[in-house]
């Protein structure tokens, strides 16, 4: 295998792997290129081409311990406590600052019990007994409605997301988005 052949079929995969630990684009941009730059320099050394992915993936992993070390952070720290660290744009206040006209766009249902469980923090089983429904309902209520929102999300913006399921970057489709 050559390395532009390697590189095709892993970078989507190496990105998001790089993403679901560094919260910074930029700098998940750097070590995809250092990752990049390791691959090249010590491919001849791969024994077998059906351990490629397991060789990539640890090279990343290697990586990232470096990024955090030289950092001087924990590497078992906390990935919510590195989101707050991060300096620049944060595509998670990007989306907090547009979310309302989404959840609005919502049926009247849907868009209350958003409002409460994931913006004003109460939990769903606080709200199932406010409402006097099962809690077992409502957590589908909840993921109905949360699938609708995500939808209403990729009308306007492509997004992509980590293995956790977090957003970690996004494009828009269009300028004409209705909501944001």
């Amino acid at each position: 295998m050559n390395i532009e052949s390697i590189w095709q079929e892993y970078k989507t995969n190496l990105k998001a792997f790089l993403h679901s630990k560094v919260s910074n684009s930029s700098d998940v941009e750097d070590l995809l290129q250092e990752i990049l730059l390791k691959t090249h320099l010590s491919l001849h050394t791969l024994k077998s081409t059906s351990k490629i992915k397991s060789w990539l993936f640890t090279i990343a992993n290697n990586v990232v311990i470096d990024f955090y070390r030289g950092k001087r952070l924990q590497y078992d720290s906390n990935i919510e406590d590195l989101w707050q660290q991060e300096d620049g744009e944060d595509i998670h206040q990007l989306f907090a600052q547009c979310i309302q006209p989404f959840v609005n766009a919502l049926s009247d249902d849907s868009a209350t019990l958003l409002t409460q469980i994931d913006l004003n923090g109460v939990s769903q089983k606080q709200y199932a007994a406010m409402q006097g429904i099962k809690y077992s309902t409502l957590k589908s209520k909840v993921q109905k409605a949360r699938n609708e929102l995500r939808t209403l999300f990729e009308s306007c913006c492509e997004l992509e997301i980590d293995t956790q399921g977090n957003i970690y970057d996004y494009t828009p489709r269009s300028r004409n988005c209705n909501f944001c």
